[in-house]
């Protein structure tokens, strides 16, 4: 039990720590972090009932609606709700690199808990693919819906346009890769390149998010000098 727990676990903190270690100008408080990845730890458990019930129901079924909104739609929405409220507009969320963190945190409590329920239903040795592939795709999808959180937040316009991307592109992503994982038959062809996409543009908008948030760093920087400079 504790094996499978550890397996379980490891991962998610793993990535989290990584993404977390790459803010630049400060990391953000633990506190916060944790308060966001044991949110979308217990989105598992309101999430997995209305997808049993849907199931039952059979509503939303098929090859389109299954991947894309009763799993895609419904999971990512939900951590995008989180985000929202909880982070958006606190103030601990100081630069554009935070909704990297934060987008990664809710995600992978999400997908901790979940590899975590798999593991004990199917045993420990799916716990290196679970890893590579289930837990790192929801960190990346986390950190994409953060990189565009980030984006809104400190662009002086069209706020809502990259609002509206932080949750359709994270939407299109994981759709895409339950698409390919529950209805091809040779998925794993498909999905080697899909997730090495993932990658990189996961950590392309990493790379993007900490441009930003030097960039931002700079015009705080020359504004709290300014006065300085004029001699006022």
């Amino acid at each position: 039990m504790l094996g499978i727990v550890t397996a379980g676990i490891a991962p998610g903190l793993a990535l989290l720590s990584y993404f977390y270690l790459k803010d630049q100008y400060g990391s953000e408080p633990l506190s916060i972090v944790f308060k966001i990845f044991v949110s979308g730890a217990l989105l598992v458990f309101p999430i997995m009932f209305i997808q049993y019930v849907l199931r039952e129901e059979n509503v939303l079924q098929g090859l389109f609606f299954e991947p894309y909104i009763t799993m895609g739609l419904l999971e990512e929405f939900f951590k995008w709700f989180i985000l929202f409220y909880m982070v958006y507009q606190h103030v601990s969320f100081d630069e554009p690199y935070d909704g990297v963190v934060y987008g990664a945190s809710v995600s992978l409590g999400f997908a901790t808990i979940e590899n975590i329920f798999y593991l004990f239903a199917n045993g420990l040795e799916y716990a290196l693919g679970r890893a590579l592939l289930p837990v790192s795709s929801h960190a990346l999808f986390g950190v994409i819906m953060g990189y565009y959180f980030g984006k809104s937040k400190f662009s002086v316009d069209s706020k809502y346009k990259w609002l509206w991307l932080s949750l359709f592109i994270p939407v299109l992503l994981h759709g895409s890769y339950n698409y390919i994982l529950i209805t091809l038959e040779d998925w794993l062809l498909l999905m080697i390149p899909f997730m090495i996409f993932l990658w990189y543009l996961g950590l392309k908008k990493v790379k993007k998010a900490r441009i930003m948030s030097a960039n931002h760093f700079k015009k705080e920087q020359l504004v709290f000098e300014k006065p300085f400079i004029s001699g006022k």
